[in-house]
This record gives C-alpha cells, structure tokens and sequence, in this order.
C-alpha cells in the first residue's frame, strides 16, 4: 500500500477527490432501521467448504490497462469530451451469472458459477446428501461442463428434452453461446454444434426458459446488449450499435430454430419514431406468465446507460418491456400500454405477489438515487429523488401496472443488477433481494453492501440492516440466485462478483445524504482522478479478481416453512403437457391462517442467473396450508393439508378441477388414470397417489359446488382402488 499512497501523492490525487467531492450538496442524515433477527453468514472462505472460486477478467481487461498509462481527458461541463470515455472498454472484468440446481439428481443442491476465458466454470458439487454437512466439490472441468475457453456470462437450465435432467445453457461474451446436454451419470456434453443455438458473436447476458407455444418442449429466450471493446453505445450511440434479443423455438430432437425477427419480441414500443426497429441493452430477460391466462409472455429489463433522460432533454431508452403472447408464439410489446414504460437503467427481474391480491407482481433493480444524484450533480443536472430507484411494479385489477414509489422508510435506493423474491425470514409474505455494484470507468459506484427489504404482506416494505453483515460493497456483484442449499427449509443466498475492492483501497463518501437507510454506503472509489482540470489519470488502485459468495440462512426464527417441486407429465401421462420441469408453472400456497402468496416457477431471471426450482414457502407459526398449481396451458391442481416442514414433489394431474366437467365421474376418471400412469413412473407412491386423488376430488367440490359428496375417504371405492393396479 506504500507504493499506492506514494501515486496518490505524486498525482495530487487526495486533493482532486475532495475538490470533486464537494461538487456534490450535503443532504440529511440518514434514518437507522432494524432487522427481524434472521442473519446470513458467508461460508465460501471457511475452510473445507471446498469453495475456491476466483473470476478472471475478460480479455477485454488488456485494452483498459493500456488506457491507465495515459492521462484522460475529461471535462464534465463539456458533454462532447464523453467521447473520451467513449473510446475506453466497459466492464472489462465480465459478466459472471450463477445458477443453483441439483446436476447430479442427488438431492441435494449444486452451485454452477461462469467464468472468463481460459478458466473453467465451476459446478460446486454439493455434499449434503453424500455426508450430512454442507460442503461443495468443484467438478466443472470433470463434469464437462467448464467452458474452459469461452467468456462466460450468464447461465440457465431447465430439462431441454424432457429425459429427466437439467441441461445447461452458458452464455458467451462477444462469442457463441455453448449448450450442455445432462447424460444423467453427473457429465455433460457439448451439443452446441449440432443445436443450432449458438446465436453469433453477441454479447449475450442473460437467458430464459420456458415453453412458448405449450407443446411440452422449453424454448429458450437470450438477452443480448451492445459492443463490449469500446463505450461508445454506453456513452455517445443510443441505439445504432445495440444487439436485439432471441427467441429459439425447440424442435424437439435438440436442436433449436431462430424465429427472432417474426416472433415480435424484436419490435419494442416506447422510443421515438425516428428509433422505430431498434434494439435496447438488455441486462435481463424472463420468460414468465405474468398475466395469469396460461401461456409463457416474456418480459424484459432495458437499461438507459447514460444516455439522458426526457426528464432533464434527453431521449427513452431504458424501459421495462413486456410482450405479450397470443397463445401461439407471437408477442406484442404491451409495455406501454401496461405502464411500465418508465426510463430507467433496467438491470435485474423478479416476480411474485407482493400484496397477496391474487395477481403477478414485477421488481426491477436499477442504477439508484445514489449514483443519479453524484452524476447528475457533476453534469450540473438536476436528479429528483426516485427517479431511477429500484422498483416494484403492482398489477391493477384492469391488467395494468402501478408504480408506486420506494415509501417512507426506503426514501432511495442503492444500484443494484441482481434480484431475487423469498420469504427469508419465513413469515409467510414475499421479500426481495438485491446486490450489485458497478464500474463506471472512471470509478466505481459502491453503494449497494447487499439488501433485503422486508414485505409487510402488503408490498410496504422495510430495509433489513442487519440481515447481511457482510460488506458486498467490496465485491463488484452480477450474478445472484436463491435456493436452500444446506435443507433446513429458509432460503440461502448466493452471490458472484466480477472483481472486488477490499481494504485497504478507500470509499470515498459521495458527501450527500438522502434521508434514508441506505446514506452510510453512498461512496464511490476513484478508479481515475483529475490532477488538474479536464485531466485524469489513473489512481493505481488494482482490484482483485472477483468472488463467490454463500450466504447460508441462520434459519433460527421458528418460523414454519414447505417446499414444493414441480413435476410435468408430458411423456409421461397421456394427457401431460408439460415440460418436466414444470417451468412457467405458477404455485399459490395459503396457510391454514396466512394470506395466499404466489411464486413464478422460472426458467432463468433476476442478471445473468437463476434461482433453484424448488419453491419455498413460509407458513410463520401455522403448521399446515394449501398448495395450488397453475400449469402452463391453464390446468389447475391443488393439494391441500400440507405440512410444515414437508418437501412435496407436486406432479402435473392434466385434469383441471375447475373445467366444465359433464359429470363429476369424467373428472374422477381422468384423475385414476393420470395417477395410475405417474405412479408407474416412479413419480409418487401408492399413499401419495391416494392423497392427490383425495385432493383432487375436493378441490372438484369446492369449485363445483358438489358438496353432496363430503366423506372423500370412502367415496368412489372403485376407482380409489384402481390406484393399486
């Protein structure tokens, strides 16, 4: 560090930051908010969890070191000399993405992490099932799966051909995407050649899967952004260098084709007519049935980079879209119409209900108060407070979307790219998760330490400042997903940063205050520092390579909780039609005294990640609760009496309870015969086949006002028995 100090001094640096720190007003002292008792605890540098993950740059990282031997020309009162920084490369460090699934069909949960080029992905292999204690083994090279040479991005994975496995798409930076087979014994292999999906050298970010036209097979949607050597589409280009996204239709053999340009997801709505066809910067992308009416729509999160918004003269260009399917495969961009056509620096997606009103809710992570304020200040702009906050999205009874602010106890919010939905603390209503912090080329925004905000149960939320004692403002976080990796029913957290700047390399204060919970984070780090006006050189600070993060839940609250886990029958019953995964599900749970929360199953959301496809519930003290699937295509399912602290593997019974039915006897025939073929797949047990049919009838009555049948244990004796067969 004495060599650092020895630059600082050299370049007058200390006294250049407190000179651009004082551009900046002085605000109000922030508000302190305390946490609900529940705490995560890193565990990826204990020793023996066999956690030994480092992020290398991308190869782009060479061109940026050359940049940092020579002084920068910068004058922020003249926006034409942007074009300076224009001329450097972004986020030189990748784009690393996280996926959390069990590969190996162990029961138990393994961590798939990307990295750059030249260094394998890690699948950490966990060990809970083999020795009772959570402790991981990197096999991504062995595994086949390490991409060794590719620049890896974001990650997803879903059962491509329905054999009973995952597969695993890993996105490539500026090159092809790469598709890995599941052979069931634990290996992968390359079929990216023979798929069809390698989508072209584009920087790709994030994907999603999730079956468009409801014949059983995932389809696969890829987020794309703009050139990576350069900043010119960050800072000078809006739209002419943008990369438009892509819809993969799945053919059923493996193999995969494009429909992107007459699918409609390329059309987007919102920006000026003279940018009519443009593409955006896509951080993030989810297929998702947000509108509750059977079919997988897809919904994406576009970022303005800094390009200015209308607000202050500028142009839309970040902007939520929507598209909305037909029921065949086509979209139309239903943002606007929608409303949630608001500019932002869209980064990360999650989904769920937020106020226990029965409809799908969206939240989108984006740039923050704090960074808008620090840049608007120095352009001499004015910023108004929410303006590119992260946000939630509430669905309105008439199918559209109100924003409605971050709320008194929030007041700002930090820059975040990743996201996830949970119940964290298992009281029985939706939370969220966001991290991430960014480099900027001149410096870096560090103003995220990892945030949960906790629900009400009525989509008001409250920071918890207690719930991460880890500082992730040191950590340059992408990619996050959620899962419960150690089986103790709370959902733990894992996070994977592209670089991180620890101690002793300084935070600069921003030298503003807010009002709320997040203004003790709002630094900064110099990456250059101006030495005399218009001039900036480089400060020496160098940034380690990036981390991974395991936060496991101290799951000590007393809070009851289920699981459930999805299981299509396509292949499987005659009337099946869905993917085994059960992606594009949607699954309600009531406890016995709670509100009815909702969960997506998603193929692939929050940046560059995805999060386990096993849903957990909290229950708060309540020890039983319903659980009812709607299936992609429009079947409903419901098992009732579930009981804390049960794992239920729900399969798809392709006989909807709540369909016109001639008689009751139809509907009963069809549950006995669905039943009987997945019980001889292995799927459920003869009790556990006994148990869905049972529900199944009841939830036939309660819909159907058939209550002349009330003792469902002794009626139908035949077609119960014929369970047996």
């Amino acid at each position: 560090m004495g060599g650092l100090h020895k630059k600082q001094e050299r370049f007058g640096i200390t006294t250049s930051l407190a000179t651009l720190v004082a551009i900046i007003f002085i605000g109000n002292s922030p508000s302190v908010y305390a946490g609900t008792g529940i705490t995560f605890t890193d565990i990826a540098d204990s020793p023996g969890t066999g956690i030994n993950y480092e992020r290398v740059p991308s190869a782009i990282n060479e061109a940026l070191d050359d940049f940092k031997q020579k002084p920068l020309l910068l004058d922020f009162s003249d926006p034409s000399t942007l074009l300076n920084l224009a001329k450097l490369p972004g986020e030189t460090r990748g784009f690393p993405g996280v996926a959390i699934f069990d590969y190996d069909a162990d029961g138990d949960l393994d961590i798939y992490v990307s990295n750059g080029p030249g260094r394998n992905n890690s699948l950490f292999s966990n060990q809970m099932e083999e020795s009772g204690e959570l402790s991981f083994i990197d096999v991504g090279g062995i595994s086949g799966a390490g991409a060794q040479d590719q620049d890896s991005s974001g990650v997803c994975f879903g059962d491509i051909d329905n054999d009973g496995d995952y597969d695993l798409l890993v996105l490539g930076l500026v090159e092809a995407n790469r598709l890995f087979e599941n052979q069931g014994d634990g290996t992968f292999i390359d079929i990216t050649a023979t798929s069809k999906i390698a989508g072209g050298e584009l920087s790709s970010t994030s994907c999603s899967l999730g079956d468009i036209d409801n014949d059983g097979l995932l389809d696969i949607a890829i987020a794309n952004a703009l050139p990576m050597d350069d900043s010119f589409a960050w800072w000078a280009e809006p739209f002419a260098l943008n990369q438009h996204n892509q819809l993969f239709l799945n053919s059923g053999d493996n193999t995969f084709e494009d429909i992107s340009e007459n699918s409609g997801i390329q059309n987007l709505a919102g920006f000026l007519p003279e940018f009519s066809g443009a593409a955006g910067v896509t951080w993030a992308i989810s297929m998702v049935d947000y509108d509750l009416d059977g079919d997988i729509d897809i919904v994406t999160a576009e970022d303005q980079v800094f390009t200015l918004p209308p607000s202050v003269g500028g142009i839309n260009r970040g902007l939520i879209h929507i598209f909305n399917n037909d029921g065949n495969g086509i979209f139309t961009d239903v943002g606007v119409k929608l409303g949630t056509n608001k500019v932002g620096a869209w980064m990360g997606l999650s989904f769920g209900d937020l106020n226990s009103d029965g409809r799908m809710d969206i939240f989108a992570t984006n740039a923050g108060d704090y960074s808008q304020t620090m840049f608007r200040g120095l352009l001499g702009l004015p910023y108004a407070l929410g303006e590119y906050a992260s946000r939630w999205f509430l669905a309105q009874e008439d199918g559209t979307f109100l924003a409605p602010g971050v709320g008194p106890d929030l007041v700002a919010t930090p820059f975040a790219w990743s996201t996830s939905m949970l119940d964290y603390n298992n009281d029985g209503d939706t939370d969220i998760v966001f991290y991430g912090n960014i480099d900027v080329i001149f410096s870096l925004i560090v103003t995220n330490p990892g945030v949960i905000i906790q629900n009400d149960g009525n989509a008001n939320f409250s920071y918890d400042a207690t719930a991460i004692p880890k500082d992730h403002t040191r950590r340059n976080v992408h990619g996050l997903a959620t899962g419960d990796l150690n089986q103790d029913g709370f959902v733990d957290i894992i996070s994977v940063s592209s670089f991180d700047s620890p101690q002793p390399i300084p935070q600069i204060p921003m030298g503003f205050a807010l009002g709320g919970p997040n203004d003790p984070y709002a630094n900064f780090v110099p990456t250059f520092a101006p030495v005399e006006p218009g001039v900036w050189v480089w400060t020496g600070f160098e940034y380690p390579n990036g981390s991974l993060s395991v936060e496991i839940n101290s799951a000590d609250n007393g809070n009851h909780w289920a699981e459930v886990k999805l299981k299509g029958t396509v292949g499987i019953t005659s009337k099946g039609k869905v993917n085994r995964d059960g992606i594009g599900a949607v699954i309600k749970f009531t406890p016995e005294h709670g509100k009815t929360v909702m969960q997506p199953v998603l193929g692939g959301s929050s940046h560059l990640s995805q999060d386990s496809l096993a849903q957990n519930f909290g229950l708060g003290s309540d020890d039983e609760g319903l659980v009812e699937v709607f299936w992609p295509g429009g079947v409903r399912n419901r098992l009732y009496d579930v009981h804390k602290s049960e794992r239920v593997v729900f399969p798809e019974i392709p006989c909807s309870y709540d369909d016109d039915w001639g008689e009751k006897s139809e509907y009963a025939e069809c549950v006995v015969l669905a039943l009987q073929e997945i019980r001889k797949n292995g799927l459920l047990t003869h009790e556990q086949s006994k148990r869905f049919y049972k529900s199944a009838m009841e939830a036939f009555s309660e819909v159907q006002n058939d209550r002349d049948h009330s003792d469902f244990e002794n009626e139908d004796d035949d077609r119960k028995s014929s369970l047996d067969d």
